[in-house]
Formats: structure tokens, sequence, C-alpha cells
């Protein structure tokens, strides 16, 4: 299945930064199983992307005091499903998901970001608050499954 993204000029990144700009994103992550597939594919390392049952798992960060609608998830969810070439994208909204949720897909791979010193910034945020949060998740877990959890 050939991409007219590929028929078209400039780099599949470039694609994807005209995306993120559309949808007032300001950096966007793979995570999961098909974080590092993904990454090879926008690199053009890779042709295309694997047929799979699994999902394409991508977070964003909208730029700052833009809060996406659910029209607009939707929206971004079918681009992203087109431009990837997969058959569906679980979207998480960064500022909307728990930390620890957070913290996964920032160890996930970035796949954009409008300013890569405030992205770094931003990883470090996510890394202190899921850090911060950490004693008292495992307190969370102790009361719950009990003192060997």
């Amino acid at each position: 299945m050939s991409s007219s993204i590929e028929n078209n000029t400039g780099s599949r990144e470039e694609h994807l930064a005209v995306i993120c700009r559309q949808f007032s994103i300001s950096i966007m992550y793979a995570f999961g199983s098909r974080a590092k597939e993904t990454l090879s594919w926008l690199r053009q390392e890779i042709q295309e992307m694997c047929a799979s049952q699994s999902d394409l798992d991508i977070g964003v960060l909208p730029i700052p005091g833009f809060y996406p609608s659910p029209r607009e998830k939707v929206e971004l969810c079918i681009r992203l499903e087109d431009f990837f070439q997969v058959s569906r994208v679980d979207l998480v909204i960064l500022p909307e998901a728990p930390p620890f949720l957070a913290s996964r897909v920032i160890q996930g791979e970035r796949l954009y970001a409008a300013d890569e010193y405030q992205a770094d910034e931003y990883d470090l945020y996510v890394l202190r608050r899921a850090g911060d949060l950490m004693p008292f998740h495992r307190e969370r877990l102790r009361l719950l499954f009990g003192e060997d959890a």
C-alpha cells in the first residue's frame, strides 16, 4: 500500500510537523509495542509499517492554553491513522493522563517537538512528577496487595 505522503515532496517528518501544527501539538511521542517501528518509519529507515493487529499508541502535548475538543481528538486520530497507515491510533493527551501513564509515554520515542529544549524540560517535569508520587503509589500497592507488593 503506497502512501500519498511518499508521492509528495518533503520528508515524512515534515509532513508530521504540518499535522502537529494544524492540530496545535507541541510534542508528539510514540510509545508501546510499535514505538521503535514508528520512529524508523518516520525517519524513512523502513518503507512501511508492518501489518499488525496492535494499535499505535501516540501521546501528544498540545500547545499551552489549547484544549482539544472530543471532535478534534477524533479528527487527529483519523489523520494519524492515515499518515502512519495503521488501522487504529490510541491517543493520549498528556495533560489529561495520570502521572505514571504520562511517564510511560515520554519514555517512548519522541516523533515531533516544536521546540526541543521545551520538550526536554517537559520530559523532566513528567519524570519528577511521577518520581514525587512513587512513595504514595508503593503504599497504595502495599495496602491493596499486602506487605510483599
